[in-house]
């Protein structure tokens, strides 16, 4: 079994991200997180198997638009530092 949720997560400062190889710009993006049920546990457990994120940043429409495939710990990651920075 598998599920997809869908959020936005908000940059206060420019970032980057190994996947998407240059820096990106503070503003609010579109994620997706694919996630699949662990087996054989006797409750339900969720594993993340791929974390999309949605570019250009919501309202910056320069008229393309790419998904990149990038590392959720790298990402939640990039996220706390923009928090702390």
């Amino acid at each position: 079994m598998e599920r997809s949720s869908e959020s936005e997560i908000t940059f206060r400062h420019p970032f980057t991200l190994r996947a998407v190889g240059e820096p990106l710009p503070a503003g609010i993006y579109r994620l997706i997180v694919d996630e699949e049920m662990l087996q054989g546990l006797s409750f339900p457990a969720w594993r993340r198997v791929a974390t999309m994120l949605f570019t250009p940043a919501l309202g910056q429409d320069d008229g393309s638009q790419q998904i990149f495939t990038v590392d959720g710990d790298e990402l939640e990651a990039a996220l706390a530092a923009d928090q702390a920075g």
